[in-house]
């Protein structure tokens, strides 16, 4: 989970209205033109656990995600502030988020509003926890987060799998760190996060390359 940047809406958003319409009148073409502006907000990544997605038409295993859901708030249902686009598995993400009992959605952190790596730490392990130091409704709204969007179900492995490719560069980094003073051993550091920028599980993979 990281920090997005959100495009400007897309234009056919405005053609459906709260009260009028529901999410089953947008048309595919619309689906469609809503899909390029996530992919451009999202690098054809899960919104929440940044695994990849595929997201062109008839090759999908993604969907377009509501932060907060369209049963519980339907007045957000074209709001594009509340659209991201979420992986398509069953145990995390959106669709574990929307099979949950109430929860405060205030409680969760918001990807385009928020920085995810101020509230996270993804550990070598594949493990998501709060990140250290926060208060306590910061530290709440970290556990809540991995909580309903279950970002340590099998969604660890998967991650850990991600990160065991970096690990000995991490320890490579570590003793640069070390031994060096920062300017001979961040160009190094640098370059690999340039590398892994785009990649899935990047935010993971970036944790563990950091010195500590």
């Amino acid at each position: 989970m990281h920090q997005l940047n959100r495009p400007i809406p897309p234009q056919c958003l405005s053609h459906y209205q709260h009260g009028h319409d529901n999410w089953s009148r947008v048309t595919p073409a619309h689906k469609n033109e809503i899909w390029l502006k996530i992919d451009e907000m999202q690098n054809k990544r899960c919104a929440y656990c940044e695994a990849a997605i595929q997201t062109e038409p008839g090759n999908r295993n993604a969907h377009i995600e509501h932060f907060r859901q369209r049963s519980r708030y339907p007045q957000g249902t074209f709001q594009w502030s509340n659209i991201f686009g979420s992986c398509n598995r069953q145990d995390s993400c959106g669709k574990h988020k929307d099979n949950l009992p109430p929860y405060n959605h205030q409680d969760l952190i918001k990807m385009d509003s928020e920085n995810p790596e101020d509230f996270l730490q993804f550990l070598p392990d594949g493990n998501v926890v709060p990140a250290t130091g926060l208060n306590p409704t910061d530290k709440h709204r970290a556990e809540e987060t991995i909580r309903i969007f279950n970002l340590n179900g099998s969604l660890r492995r998967i991650r850990e799998t991600a990160i065991k490719g970096y690990l000995q560069t991490a320890k490579e980094l570590a003793e640069y760190a070390a031994e060096f003073d920062e300017d001979d051993w961040r160009p190094l550091l640098d370059e690999e996060l340039d590398h892994i920028e785009g990649l899935p599980f990047t935010t993971a993979i970036k944790h563990v390359l950091l010195p500590a």
